[in-house]
């Protein structure tokens, strides 16, 4: 196998956008909320490879300890009073599985919090990803309670 985390383009946003069709199901977002968050934050967006292929996606920016933005929402811009970094969205198909991809794309926001100078990295697990988000080192950020996207979704929160 060869490929890896690589800088997100523009030409990637069908390939994107299909991925989190195929892995979200009522979760998943439109085009231009990938468009948007690529314009507004490059360095937060990438697309993982095998062989040359698009088979995951990461999206991630700085937010604010304010609600989480909802599902297929654009945000304008980012806030100016950002004081965390947001780890949007993951999304990998069954060919990227396996490979280290979800560690090594958590390894990238946590350096990409740290060198911005957050302290907390947030995320929303859904389909039942909070128990692997857990193994990652998140904590529920209000334990036993419904999430911000409704049931199933389950805010969590790291210390960066």
């Amino acid at each position: 196998m060869t490929g890896g985390w690589r800088a997100m383009r523009a030409d990637d946003l069908l390939a994107v956008v299909a991925i989190a069709d195929a892995v979200h199901g009522e979760f998943t977002e439109p085009r231009a909320v990938y468009a948007e968050r690529l314009a507004l934050y490059p360095e937060g967006c990438r697309v993982f490879e095998v062989d040359g292929a698009v088979v995951g996606l990461l999206v991630t920016h700085p937010w604010h300890d304010g609600p989480v933005p909802k599902i297929g929402a654009l945000l304008g811009a980012l806030p100016e009073a950002a004081n965390i970094y947001y780890f949007h969205d993951i999304a990998l198909l069954p060919a990227a599985r396996g490979t280290g991809a979800g560690a090594a794309a958590t390894a990238f926001v946590l350096a990409q919090a740290r060198a911005a100078g957050y302290r907390e990295v947030r995320l929303v697990a859904v389909n039942g990803a909070d128990s692997y988000w857990a193994a990652q080192g998140f904590d529920y950020a209000a334990p036993g309670s419904e999430g911000p996207y409704g049931a199933g979704s389950f805010l969590m929160r790291r210390a960066v």
